[in-house]
């Protein structure tokens, strides 16, 4: 039962800063798999894969270049799919410590790792 004198956080989504938001969204949603919201237009929207979500701002809201972390159930089988689909990869799946990582870079520079359970 959640104590009620806390703040339970729900869930957090980046804010990436993209330059173009056809290009942005060709790669998010074609490339990537992520669905737009329908309330999305060309300033501002969100794309979303199962729970994990990130907003797309364009020309603002940041200076670029950002990286963020999403955590999924396979890396290796999300590495086949994005091959199929012609993603190029920046690292190839990489077993750390902490994860089995593959890096992908968007068409602004924003680098996304996809990370599951290490090997």
């Amino acid at each position: 039962m959640p104590d009620p004198a806390r703040v339970y956080f729900e869930n957090s989504q980046p804010i990436l800063r993209v330059e173009n938001m056809q290009t942005s969204l060709e790669f998010y949603v074609g490339k990537l798999g992520f669905k737009n919201e329908p309330w999305g237009n060309d300033e501002f929207t969100s794309v979303n894969r199962d729970r994990a979500g990130i907003y797309l701002c364009r020309g603002a809201q940041g200076r670029g270049a950002a990286w963020l972390w999403i955590g999924v159930n396979n890396v290796d089988k999300l590495h086949h799919e994005f091959r199929a689909r012609g993603v190029p990869i920046l690292v190839e799946p990489t077993n750390y410590p902490w994860a089995l990582e593959m890096h992908v870079e968007d068409p602004d520079g924003n680098v996304i790792r996809f990370g599951s359970d290490p090997k």
